[in-house]
């Protein structure tokens, strides 16, 4: 499930950047100092994921195998899925490519989480932001992505529909996926099910 997850996540951000129409705010970042670099996207999106790992210190936070999976993973997806994803020049196609971008993303992200195998790099700086301030987990991730967005921008990456897109629609795949995972499970694990209600 975790490798699954990240490697679809990874896929849909590919989507998005191929759509051309707008990225994640993180990708948005990493295209940014890609285009300053020469560097790829992929790569700029590990060596990010590092940084903010290393931010942890002063928080306490404690990575598991996931953390530095989710780190490798969804970089080396993005750099392997954008050459093979459709690049669409009609813009009916790239929104549809955007809004797929979104569901790809939203389900990769539902099935690394549900593996419970430790948190991504920028969800544990937003969890130890939140109790070492203690300011609500909300206004964290939105600052978070706000100032991550902005400097993308500034250094020449792409926001546009796709970012918003993203950011109105991701949550609810979350959703959704977590309750087909859950379905699943139960019918795969029904005495575990019954037990647990």
């Amino acid at each position: 499930m975790l490798f699954v997850g990240l490697w679809c996540f990874g896929t849909g951000e590919a989507m998005l950047i191929e759509s051309r129409l707008g990225n994640t705010p993180w990708t948005v970042l990493s295209q940014g100092i890609a285009e300053r670099t020469g560097l790829s996207i992929g790569l700029i999106t590990i060596l990010i994921s590092l940084s903010v790992l290393v931010s942890w210190i002063p928080f306490d936070e404690r990575p598991g195998f996931g953390t530095f999976s989710n780190i490798v993973l969804i970089g080396v997806a993005i750099d392997v899925m954008s050459p093979v994803v459709p690049r669409p020049s009609a813009f009916g196609w790239q929104l549809a490519q955007s809004v797929a971008g979104v569901v790809v993303c939203g389900f990769g992200c539902a099935l690394y989480l549900a593996a419970h195998l430790g948190p991504g790099a920028r969800d544990g700086l937003m969890t130890g932001l939140h109790r070492r301030f203690d300011i609500p987990i909300a206004w964290v991730r939105l600052a978070m992505e706000v100032i991550v967005l902005v400097a993308g921008i500034a250094l020449g990456g792409r926001a546009g529909i796709g970012t918003a897109l993203f950011a109105a629609g991701v949550g609810h795949v979350m959703g959704w996926s977590f309750t087909l995972i859950s379905a699943l499970d139960r019918r795969r694990h029904p005495a575990t099910a019954e037990v647990a209600a």
